[in-house]
């Protein structure tokens, strides 16, 4: 018999739907008061999740969701940053995606 592997799941804080962990950005609040954005998912502080979805980085600076979440103040900086690491990661995810068939392959 298998044993099946439990799959963590975690709440986005902009649309509080549960995802599987890996589908999420952990955003980490630490006890300097820094905000940060945690690619591992293993910095130390209190942890936010987010959906890597373009619309959800937009809500969460539309609605200042951390500033919320962490109950502080947070520049919108960290809202911008934020907005562009997540489009490049959708864009990653694309191209993870995408096959050629030897025809239409681009040049390298």
């Amino acid at each position: 018999m298998v044993k099946t592997k439990k799959i963590p799941l975690r709440k986005s804080v902009v649309s509080n739907e549960q995802f599987p962990k890996k589908e999420l950005l952990r955003i980490v609040y630490n006890k300097a008061g820094e905000i940060s954005i945690d690619p591992t998912g293993k910095a130390a502080g209190r942890g936010a999740y987010i959906a890597i979805k373009n619309d959800e980085a937009q809500q969460a600076k539309q609605k200042r969701i951390f500033d919320r979440v962490f109950q502080t103040e947070i520049t919108d900086r960290f809202y911008d940053e934020l907005i562009v690491y997540v489009d490049h990661q959708v864009e990653r995810e694309k191209l993870a995606t995408v096959t050629y068939s030897i025809d239409e392959a681009p040049e390298i």
